[in-house]
């Protein structure tokens, strides 16, 4: 996992396109990597769509937002059409990225125990070096709260 201050793994995954993105190729620019649960969910969606509505915001402070969940790369790109997201969300059904960020928590849902995925996000620097991270996310807010963690250019 990541420490604040040090390099990001240099992670690959398939795209709701099916274009594979490399981690690497955004250096030079700040990153949002969020993790979220799953697709057409009502709070990955309101997640999204925040981001979503930021993304001009994000654009002009020299910001890559790159979703991240373990659905497949078809409903990625469902999700993705349906939401308008200006923004790639890379598929990880292995849990490669997942693992590295160290997302995967016990989660309980209607009193049953799982393994599931924490929504979190990570702020990487130009120099592709972890800046901030947040876990156990609430969506309200959040990716305002993340913009504004990002210096204006």
């Amino acid at each position: 996992m990541p420490e604040i201050g040090k390099k990001v793994p240099p992670l690959t995954g398939p795209t709701g396109t099916g274009e594979p993105l490399k981690l690497a190729s955004l250096k030079g620019q700040w990153v949002v990597l969020y993790f979220y649960p799953k697709d057409s969910t009502p709070g990955c969606t309101a997640e999204a769509q925040d981001f979503r509505d930021l993304h001009p915001q994000f654009r002009q402070r020299g910001a890559q937002i790159v979703g991240v969940s373990r659905d497949a790369v078809a409903s990625h790109a469902r999700f993705a059409e349906k939401q308008a997201l200006p923004f790639p969300l890379v598929s990880d059904p292995d849990e490669t990225w997942c693992k590295a960020f160290d997302v995967i928590h016990e989660k309980v849902l209607y009193g049953k125990r799982h393994m599931g995925v924490v929504r979190s996000t990570f702020l990487i620097d130009p120099d592709g070096k972890l800046s901030r991270e947040w876990r156990k996310v609430k969506v309200t807010g959040h990716a305002q709260e993340v913009l504004d963690a990002i210096p204006a250019a």
